[in-house]
């Protein structure tokens, strides 16, 4: 795998964990709470690790099937 499928994936990673986060939150909040507030701090941080995190596993599955 290149750098540049590498960033592609983790960029695609981290848009949809950041959405999916941000939307949980969000109906978290509204229907235990009462408030329509979105957790930013944890929708980002969790958009980062698994977009470090998940890419890098990826990769590492296709470099232990080419052996």
């Amino acid at each position: 795998m290149n750098i540049k499928k590498i960033l592609i994936d983790f960029f695609i990673t981290f848009i949809v964990t950041l959405v999916v986060s941000a939307i949980v939150s969000l109906l978290w909040n509204l229907i235990f709470h009462g408030v329509s507030i979105v957790d930013w701090g944890t929708s980002f941080r969790f958009a980062i690790i698994f977009g470090i995190v998940f890419p890098w596993m990826r990769t590492r599955d296709h470099k232990e099937k080419e052996k």
